[in-house]
């Protein structure tokens, strides 16, 4: 039989594992596109590498084998929607890692509506409910094209392909009506509590300035 293949990793890890910046950013993109782990981002990573290190190479040389190169790479890109179709090889060095992650499938069934989550998303592709093109996919990281985007649906024979499913319900977020604030009217015996004290203080008051004039004509005595 001979000695298996080994299998080479389809990415390359970040140079330095303790970077601050690059761990916020590489958790933000899981909150935001709903990865499973951070293999997922670096793989994308990879991807772009690659297109970013031909179009250089491309641009470099000048020759019949590099212009058939050449188109072929800029028709990929256009095919899969990240370059317009007067774009040349310069635009290439413009594409970025969110421009990728748009293009994945988890991300469109989200944006189509499709789901109430990006991570419902993924369940549903992972789970066979989703097609494209009539052909089943249960790879979330697929790399959509642009002719394929309009052709992501439910299977037919999904439960979920009806939309009147439960999963399938969007979530309508209703406002909270504004409580308007009341102002407490004093009660009738409050008001009558607060005449009596005025009162008992008049009082008091008469009371002490009788007794102080006493005294003093006492000590005159």
């Amino acid at each position: 039989m001979g000695d298996p293949k080994r299998i080479k990793k389809k990415y390359s890890t970040p140079i330095h594992p303790w970077q601050a910046e690059r761990i916020e950013e590489e958790k933000e993109l899981t909150r935001e596109y709903g990865f499973r782990n951070k293999t997922e981002i670096w793989k994308i990573n990879s991807i772009l590498r690659n297109f970013l290190r031909q179009a250089k190479r491309l641009a470099a040389t000048k020759t019949e084998q590099s212009e058939k190169e050449k188109n072929q790479l800029l028709d990929r890109l256009k095919r899969l929607g990240l370059l317009p179709e007067t774009a040349s090889l310069d635009d290439v060095l413009d594409i970025s890692l969110k421009d990728l992650l748009e293009r994945r499938l988890q991300t469109l069934v989200f944006r189509k509506g499709l789901s109430r989550s990006v991570k419902q998303a993924r369940q549903f592709i992972v789970h066979r409910h989703i097609e494209v093109d009539k052909k089943k996919i249960t790879v979330p990281s697929y790399l959509v094209s642009k002719s394929e985007e309009p052709l992501i649906s439910f299977i037919p024979s999904s439960s979920l392909s009806s939309p009147d499913h439960p999963e399938r319900k969007q979530e309508e977020k209703k406002e909270a009506p504004k409580k308007e604030k009341t102002v407490k009217k004093p009660k009738k015996h409050e008001g009558k509590k607060q005449t009596v004290k005025k009162e008992v203080k008049t009082k008091k008051t008469e009371n002490k300035k009788e007794k102080a004039e006493e005294t003093k004509q006492e000590k005159k005595e």
